[in-house]
């Protein structure tokens, strides 16, 4: 049986982190050819990823958002999705940010951010970061990786694809086959993923010794308690208050759902087990359960976005860097923006994670040291998108008098 590339990362970690404890500061010591081997094999991984931020976030979010333009001609049942998608992913990065200004999962080990990485916030009016996000040149933006004014620009451009009809469909249909084209990229680049885990593993690990795996426990328990808290606080209230259906039976007949979520770690799989629990089970019609999961599968990251908000904070202790309010705002509205059309890229979490670090200025090594336990974050995250979209499809059925009382 063919190995899953989750597993090949795991034991990746782990192996890099043996590698780390036996080899000592030699991982990290560039000045012998050991150590200058294992920095060239992180280096390049990080350098894959850099490279297809920029082409893959700007085609995917124009191909996304003009493929919400269209949903709009649906009126109201598609307006509430798309507000209710965008509050419950804005409302999980803030959960996910006080978690992580709570419980500090970086902190216990100080540990030197790589050279050319922001140490310090960037401090900006909150009025001049907004005007800054809309670019007077985009292409510049896009050289210097603002992710921000590009994420805009996508939008518009995007929206204007859609709202310009026929003879702008061979534009949407480049942007639609440029966008599949980079999902292949990121497919291929993840392959080299646990070869790069290993080595950026290794080197810190040699350098700061056992020390440096305390902090990847409380990135677990953090990401955990942020997803229940934001099912509880956040999905609970919406059934009781749209349906006034009890938050045990919402989850109760949600759960098969949810286990699969957890399991498989994927929206799509678990797609035709939510359309069944979500009719039978909750009383959705059909016509409203078979618009929204969909569409959740595809734009709602609820879960993912918390991931993102734990994982920018998580970082930016690891590495001592100083991380301000208005940093932390911009990464809300980042994470935000970017799930109307990163959610089904392959590899997604750490793509959307490479992008919020990029607006802030913090170390892309941060994603590679993340990657070892992505998944057993990524079951956690997936189960909390899955039962984000049922909530939703409750929300709108009971709005619209479609919600079948049992």
């Amino acid at each position: 049986m063919r190995m899953q590339l989750w597993l090949k990362i795991l034991i990746a970690l782990v192996l890099g982190v043996i590698a780390g404890l036996l080899l000592g500061k030699t991982a990290s010591d560039q000045s012998v050819f050991l150590g200058k081997l294992i920095w060239a094999v992180g280096t390049i991984f990080l350098n894959l990823i850099k490279m297809v931020i920029v082409p893959l976030v700007f085609a995917s979010l124009v191909a996304g958002a003009a493929s919400i333009s269209d949903i709009r001609k649906l009126g109201r049942i598609g307006g509430k999705t798309i507000v209710y998608f965008l509050a419950t992913t804005a409302f999980a990065i803030i959960i996910g940010l006080i978690l992580g200004n709570i419980i500090k999962p970086g902190l216990g080990l100080t540990v030197e951010a790589p050279a050319g990485a922001t140490t310090t916030a960037q401090t900006a009016n909150w009025l001049d970061t907004i005007v800054a996000i809309f670019p007077t040149n985009p292409i510049d933006a896009m050289v210097k990786a603002q992710m921000l004014p590009i994420i805009v620009f996508a939008l518009f451009v995007g929206a204007s694809i859609s709202l310009a009809g026929k003879v702008a469909e061979p534009v949407g249909v480049f942007f639609n086959s440029f966008a599949e084209v980079m999902y292949k990229m990121i497919t291929g680049i993840m392959t080299f993923a646990p070869f790069g885990v290993f080595a950026l593993i290794a080197a810190v690990v040699g350098k700061y010794g056992p020390d440096v795996l305390l902090p990847f426990a409380k990135l677990i328990i953090t990401v955990y308690i942020g997803c229940i808290l934001h099912m509880l606080l956040v999905y609970a209230p919406t059934v009781v208050a749209s349906a006034k259906m009890s938050p045990v039976k919402f989850f109760k007949e949600a759960a098969p759902a949810m286990i699969l979520a957890f399991s498989t770690a994927s929206s799509s799989a678990t797609l035709p087990v939510s359309m069944k629990v979500t009719e039978e089970g909750l009383g959705v019609k059909k016509d409203i359960a078979s618009f929204v999961l969909p569409l959740g599968a595809t734009i709602n990251m609820d879960g993912t976005a918390l991931y993102q908000g734990v994982c920018a904070l998580f970082i930016a202790q690891f590495f001592g860097i100083e991380f301000s309010l208005t940093q932390q705002a911009m990464v809300v509205l980042t994470a935000t923006l970017a799930s109307i059309g990163t959610a089904g890229v392959p590899g997604a979490g750490m793509v959307m994670l490479s992008m919020v670090l990029a607006s802030v200025g913090l170390p892309l090594e941060g994603v590679a040291i993340i990657a070892g336990v992505d998944r057993i974050l990524d079951m956690m995250r997936t189960m909390v998108n899955i039962t984000g979209d049922i909530a939703c499809s409750v929300l709108v059925a009971a709005t619209e008098g479609e919600l079948t009382k049992k």
